[in-house]
């Protein structure tokens, strides 16, 4: 099969570029798990706030929109698990399942799964629609993380919204503006090499 015909077949989403194998399957989620601990490592302090700015919401979105939502979700289920376990990858070189940013990788975690799914149905081939799925994903990050931020640190609603929502918003424009371009380009460039 021409990569062409793969690229734009319907529920293709940019894995689906490789062969389908056990080994690519077992790559991309290394990968991306890797990728989304090197990304975690992009860490800056929020004054106020017990969570930092990083790229791993980024490299998280991205993994489960490139990937699928079935390999994004085993990616950021390695990358969660392995932090978990001690695999110091998590923001600013911290590992552990009981931080109070820890909330925030369970989102992830879901948000790849979502997006993935989302990619399956074509929301990364144009920037309209790719910035509505990184705020949805965005959006699931938060409903998974202020919860647990709250549980944490006995934070109010308000606080934890204050404190780890409100900080970030900036950052995650500018992140869903990155994928705008990033995602739909790849997939005219997918479409040209084929």
């Amino acid at each position: 099969m021409s990569t062409a015909s793969v690229s734009f077949r319907p529920g293709a989403v940019l894995a689906d570029l490789l062969p389908a194998t056990r080994v690519r399957d077992i790559a991309l989620v290394v990968g991306g798990a890797a990728l989304t601990g090197l990304a975690a490592q992009i860490s800056v302090p929020v004054p106020g706030s017990p969570v930092p700015v990083t790229g791993q919401t980024f490299a998280a979105l991205l993994v489960g929109t490139a990937f699928g939502a079935r390999l994004g979700f085993l990616a950021l289920a390695l990358y969660a698990a392995a932090g978990a376990a001690g695999m110091p990858w998590f923001a600013g070189g911290t590992s552990g399942a009981f931080g109070a940013s820890f909330g925030y990788v369970l989102g992830m975690l879901l948000a790849a799964t979502v997006v993935g799914a989302l990619a399956r149905r074509g929301a990364d081939r144009s920037a309209a629609r790719t910035a509505g799925t990184m705020v949805l994903g965005s959006a699931v990050i938060y409903a998974v993380g202020v919860p647990y931020l709250m549980a944490a640190t006995g934070m109010s609603l308000g606080a934890a919204v204050a404190a780890g929502v409100t900080p970030f918003l900036i950052g995650d424009a500018l992140k869903a503006a990155l994928a705008m371009g990033a995602l739909p380009a790849a997939w005219k460039l997918a479409g040209r090499r084929g």
